[in-house]
């Protein structure tokens, strides 16, 4: 069973962060529950496919130099945490962001993602 540190991890460098399906759909079956809950600015979608989509749907229309990066500490409490990001190329960010994940039975049951500057 995975702790929130590696959930985070997990979230960003093996499923935001890679741009192969079959890689990425892997990450996210053993990283989320089968019902996890995912909300961006975009909206709220519900379940692992749902999820995925959102992912290669982010990936898909951006450059393949940019890259998701931890921009901070991790923030870990029990069954939550959190973890700062930058996205964009190598030490040329174009958007800044944190996601915020609740942990249930070992999985991230729900995933908040905020950008920086959004009101």
């Amino acid at each position: 069973m995975a702790d929130v540190s590696e959930l985070l991890d997990a979230n960003l460098y093996r499923v935001f962060n890679v741009r192969d399906a079959e890689s990425r759909r892997r990450a996210i079956d053993e990283t989320y529950t089968d019902d996890v809950t995912f909300t961006d600015p975009e909206g709220t979608v519900t379940g692992r496919d749902a999820l995925e989509e959102r992912a290669a749907a982010l990936l898909g229309r951006t450059p393949a130099t940019f890259e998701f990066v931890e921009d901070g500490p991790r923030y870990v409490g029990t069954g939550a945490g959190a973890l700062a990001w930058r996205f964009g190329p190598p030490d040329e960010p174009v958007v800044r962001g944190i996601d915020v994940i609740t942990v249930r039975d070992g999985r991230i049951s729900e995933l908040r993602t905020m950008l920086a500057g959004e009101g």
